[in-house]
């Protein structure tokens, strides 16, 4: 992962993440993301291969944390999931009752 710090735009394996714009594009495909989905992206993204503790991703973009807001990230981490799907070297893992993980492997 890099990131231009001047328009905040990141390359996730083969995805392009442009937050400014909400926009997640790839060779074949442009997809417009609502406010929460690059939100969290976001903060995945300013953690790539390191952990984003669940409550912090909560307060920070939900402005709480509890049950029903936990439930709410719970779906669009899945979407974002999906929305990644097509890189097999990029995946979003689960780091039980503690956060998140968004991975990308390194080549070379």
């Amino acid at each position: 992962m890099t990131r231009n710090d001047t328009n905040s735009t990141f390359i996730i394996g083969r995805y392009t993440f442009d937050y400014s714009n909400h926009r997640l594009i790839s060779a074949d495909n442009e997809r417009r993301l609502t406010r929460r989905e690059a939100d969290l992206l976001h903060l995945l993204c300013r953690n790539m291969n390191s952990l984003l503790r669940r409550d912090i991703a909560l307060k920070t973009i939900w402005g709480e944390n509890d049950y029903f807001m936990g439930r709410s990230m719970d779906v669009y981490i899945s979407k974002l999931r999906k929305m990644l799907k097509n890189d097999p070297d990029v995946s979003i893992v689960n780091i039980h009752n503690t956060g998140f993980r968004l991975e990308t492997k390194i080549s070379g």
